[in-house]
């Protein structure tokens, strides 16, 4: 009896550990760590296409949780609820958006934009629930009206073109420019039978090229000599000459030099001139009457 009792036991405490293996197993896999602390949180969505049991919630890319469980509001039709399980230690601040965000590979995630309020939501409050625009209604929203309208205008080109391409005008235009371009052919061959005794003109010009070159030199040189000039003890001298006559024309204008007083002082100049007078008349005097002056006695 014991030993059946002990293979029973046995029994249920392996299929006992099976059990909790697998449970803890499936969690793992899940994402879900049941030996941490985590808090939950409520988003009410109309449409969670993408979205799958197990998938990240981050916060500025961090991943700060899960999703928990996604099921639908049977009280609320047209609504999917979603269970966030999300670390304990962090706040939630009023205002939060739990926005649904899709990638290209289709696959769905949750990011919480958190708010700025100093209040934070309590355990188990729900939170504003949007959806992020993926690239379908990127592509539908934007890209495809534009297309949409684009197409009358390609329409448009297209036709004209056509109109073009069928006009005669353009036919003619085509053979105007094809005989340009022959008697641009035609110019060509004539410049270069003119340009052929050239070579002449080419000697002539290096010619007066040459000599263009020998009056350089010689204007180099030149330029030599005037710079081996003594240029500035003949300034030099020219200064002193200056200075010497604007002292001389000084001396002039003096009143206390003998030609300011002659250039100035009239006295001086009328009693000259009374002088050279009186010898004047003496000289008269002795021309007529040399006898009065001169006594000649013979031995």
């Amino acid at each position: 009896m014991n030993k059946n009792f002990s293979k029973e036991l046995k029994i249920g405490l392996s299929v006992l550990i099976a059990l909790l293996v697998l449970f803890f197993g499936i969690n793992y896999l899940k994402g879900i760590n049941i030996f941490k602390d985590s808090n939950y949180y409520y988003a009410s969505y109309t449409n969670v296409a993408g979205l799958a049991q197990s998938a990240p919630v981050t916060v500025n890319g961090f991943n700060v949780g899960l999703v928990k469980s996604i099921k639908y509001e049977y009280n609320n039709p047209g609504h999917v609820l979603v269970e966030l399980s999300l670390d304990k230690h962090l706040q939630v601040p009023q205002g939060t958006e739990a926005v649904l965000s899709t990638d290209m590979l289709g696959t769905s995630s949750i990011v919480l934009k958190m708010g700025s309020s100093k209040e934070y939501h309590k355990v188990g409050d729900y939170l504003e629930a949007t959806n992020a625009p993926g690239l379908m209604d990127n592509v539908s929203k934007d890209i495809l009206p534009a297309f949409t309208a684009l197409v009358p205008k390609i329409d448009s080109l297209l036709t004209a073109a056509a109109t073009l391409a069928s006009d005669p005008a353009l036919a003619q235009s085509v053979k105007r420019l094809d005989a340009i371009t022959a008697n641009l052919e035609q110019t060509t061959r004539l410049l270069s039978k003119t340009m052929a005794p050239l070579p002449g003109i080419t000697g002539s010009a290096a010619t007066t090229v040459a000599r263009v070159d020998s009056l350089a030199a010689n204007l180099n040189a030149l330029s030599a000599t005037l710079a081996s000039l003594p240029v500035d003890s003949t300034f030099d001298n020219l200064n002193n000459i200056t200075a010497s006559l604007a002292q001389l024309v000084k001396a002039m204008e003096s009143d206390e030099s003998t030609l300011g007083l002659l250039m100035h002082d009239p006295k001086l100049y009328n009693s000259l001139n009374a002088t050279v007078s009186s010898l004047d008349s003496l000289l008269i005097d002795v021309k007529k009457n040399p006898k009065r002056y001169i006594s000649i006695k013979l031995l």
